[in-house]
């Protein structure tokens, strides 16, 4: 249950990295669609210009659609090893049940918790990320597409905010490591 742990926080600097870096890519793919968006209302059909500007600009969308999508892919991979180490969590609960009966140990493995505890900590930071996934992908298949500031500003606000991990994930992983003793009581 330490390693896991340890390898949550792990994990969780890994998203948060991903994060910072998906962010940089949407905000680049929203400033092109609407520096397209603006270039087709100036320019107008008329200009020989504006058929090789968009095909630029297409070019250049479709690269940063395509670093968003590999960051969503690794952001997959790390939800993906979120989901082991809760399978692991379970297993240890398991094992708790299986050797001890249904109540579980008598003296706590660590400073409080028991492993129920564990594994409701861990299911709930699996859950929050797995959501905040979901959101990602979402995002992922209408940055591209948008056209409108207003809908732009909020796809860009929902990546960075990340409204399925709010504050009380991160409270989470601080007391699983404080109760495992990655951090000092």
């Amino acid at each position: 249950m330490k390693d896991n742990a340890a390898d949550w926080h792990n994990l969780m600097m890994r998203w948060n990295k991903l994060n910072e870096d998906g962010f940089n890519v949407a905000e680049k793919i929203v400033n092109i669609r609407l520096s397209q968006s603006d270039q087709q209302l100036l320019v107008g059909e008329s200009s020989s210009s504006s058929s090789a500007a968009p095909a630029g600009g297409a070019a250049e969308l479709e690269d940063e659609c395509c670093k968003l999508q590999d960051v969503v892919n690794k952001m997959v991979a790390v939800v993906t090893k979120m989901e082991c180490l809760m399978t692991s969590q379970r297993g240890i609960q398991d094992l708790e049940e299986f050797q001890f009966g249904p109540e579980g140990r008598k003296v706590p493995q660590f400073h409080t918790w028991n492993t129920k505890q564990f594994e409701r900590t861990c299911g709930s930071l699996c859950d929050a990320f797995r959501s905040e996934l979901r959101l990602k992908q979402t995002i992922l298949e209408e940055v591209g597409h948008t056209v409108t500031s207003d809908l732009s500003v909020v796809l860009l606000s929902c990546w960075l905010h990340q409204p399925f991990n709010p504050p009380q994930t991160r409270r989470a992983l601080e007391a699983l490591l404080l109760e495992t003793g990655h951090r000092p009581l």
